[in-house]
């Protein structure tokens, strides 16, 4: 099979642990007993891990920009588990790109280390460097609440003939607009807001549904999250949550099948916690009537490294839009944002949407 060509914006945690796994993956046989451990497809369509190739990189932060890419997943202010050190030699060199809304000002109260130091290079020009790059798609890894510089990539991905792959809660693959833009174009286009392979969001809607399906009333849930990572650090600024807490709220609301007002149902970050790095706590608990309108309640604490749970899904939705490009589809991919993602334009059950996939993959459906 050919390479997958990509380009990534903002070389974050999420952005190592994809690098560190693509290289990771590589050095595994097909026979290997773990050549599959922790991937929902070790072939997808043809297409394996190995087949992933970094082209093009983005960032604004003066430790990574103008750096080699495999010297600058491991900088500073990133902080995710280091599992594969020893990356093979990668000619890719990060690019300064424009600012935006990428930072929040409150970020500067606090240690450089934690917090990003934006450099003082010229932005470049990102439509020319995509193209020059020969990038299949780019993949979004911006701070929550990035909607100016996100809706910039994405028109940089529409003007360079590049797919977008959207894993941030900004709308793009959710909204007609930006959608009937891509399908004019005949550019693949996968969003918004990438759920982790085994996460807070994925963990509550199996919940959710499974009190649906068992006859159980929900009356409230919540769902609160710490983390000490610069994504936990810039949404203490809840003015960038807006669009964060409609996507993992009507990720969840999307399974009930009765109504929940706003006060019977509260999703969100909690708090940052410096010391837990890329580690990731969620709470959940759903209160409930069940049988004869006895109450009932859940509580359940969940511990993950953020960041390889979320290269663990993204890994898949890559391979999904390399398979529409090869297919000559253009537009939203419906199936793989289904399953893929928190906040798709339509929502379905993780069951049907997961059949969706695997019927894309096999070319039953065209998306």
């Amino acid at each position: 099979m050919d390479q997958i060509r990509i380009a990534i914006a903002g070389i974050g945690n999420c952005a190592s642990s994809l690098i560190q796994g693509i290289a990771y993956y590589r050095t595994l046989t097909e026979t290997h007993p773990d050549s599959s451990l922790g991937l929902m497809h070790y072939d997808l369509g043809g297409y394996l891990p190995r087949d992933i190739k970094v082209v093009a990189a983005f960032d604004v932060d003066a430790r990574k920009v103008n750096k080699p890419l495999n010297e600058a997943i491991f900088a500073k202010p990133n902080c995710t588990k280091i599992f594969f050190p020893t990356l093979p030699d990668n000619s890719v060199i990060v690019q300064m790109a424009e600012v935006h809304d990428g930072i929040s000002p409150h970020m500067n109260d606090y240690p450089d280390d934690r917090r990003f130091i934006v450099s003082d290079e010229k932005p470049c020009d990102v439509v020319k460097v995509l193209k020059e790059s020969g990038a299949d798609m780019l993949i979004n890894y911006l701070p929550v609440g990035s909607e100016i510089a996100t809706k910039y990539y994405a028109n940089a991905c529409l003007e360079a003939n590049v797919a977008f792959i959207n894993c941030i809660p900004v709308f793009v693959a959710s909204e007609d607009e930006w959608i009937k833009r891509f399908e004019e174009r005949g550019i693949p286009l996968i969003g918004d807001d990438v759920k982790s392979q085994i996460g807070a969001t994925i963990i509550h809607r199996a919940l959710t549904k499974l009190f649906m399906d068992r006859g159980v009333k929900i009356n409230h849930t919540y769902q609160l999250n710490v983390g000490g990572n610069t994504d936990f650090l810039n949404m203490l600024n809840h003015n960038r949550l807006k669009s964060k807490k409609i996507s993992k709220t009507e990720a969840v609301k999307s399974q009930v099948a009765h109504n929940l007002t706003a006060d019977d149902i509260h999703i969100g970050p909690s708090d940052y916690v410096p010391w837990m790095n890329d580690n990731k706590v969620c709470f959940l608990r759903i209160e409930g009537q069940g049988f004869g309108g006895i109450p009932m309640h859940l509580e359940m604490r969940l511990s993950v490294e953020d960041s390889p749970n979320s290269a663990g899904v993204v890994i898949d939705a890559i391979r999904c839009c390399k398979i529409a490009k090869d297919r000559g589809i253009g537009g939203l991919l419906i199936s793989p944002s289904a399953y893929f993602m928190k906040h798709p334009k339509t929502q379905f059950s993780d069951e049907d949407a997961r059949e969706m996939v695997e019927q894309f993959i096999s070319g039953k459906r065209d998306r």
